[in-house]
């Protein structure tokens, strides 16, 4: 099933295309949270971050460290929030991989990424350290 972003990289939706690349395009959000909001996605579909290969992740990357001064500078930003929502309980409203290059500007309302999940949940030692445990294992 083709997104709307699949539907953007060939051409059947209009965009803001202010970035292209072999594997990736950068366009305007149609409803961004800010002034110069872009999005950063790969050509291809993918679903999750954990679904893109290696070499497109990387591609990826490049494109988003590339942007991230030129957005900011292109709106006089402050600073930016550059984060993705990976998967539908974390936000993610089409399913294509996709990065958010979100200008801030100094009095602007918006908080912390640490915001973003509601209340921060209290841990124990002994739960931190077998939440790390599990992580690490899995890498």
């Amino acid at each position: 099933m083709s997104t709307i972003f699949s539907r953007i990289v060939d051409g059947e939706i209009p965009a803001r295309v202010v970035y292209e690349d072999e594997t990736t395009v950068a366009f305007l959000d149609a409803n961004p949270m800010s002034p110069g909001h872009t999005l950063v996605i790969p050509k291809s579909e993918f679903e999750r971050l954990n679904d893109v290969p290696d070499d497109v992740a990387s591609d990826l990357y490049a494109s988003i460290h590339r942007l991230v001064p030129v957005v900011e500078d292109a709106v006089d930003a402050d600073a930016s929030t550059v984060a993705f929502n990976n998967g539908e309980a974390a936000g993610q409203e089409v399913p294509h991989v996709h990065c958010h290059i979100i200008p801030r500007f100094d009095g602007d309302g918006g908080g912390p990424i640490h915001m973003v999940a509601g209340e921060q949940p209290e841990l124990t030692d002994d739960e931190l350290d077998g939440i790390a445990d599990d992580i690490s294992s899995g890498v």
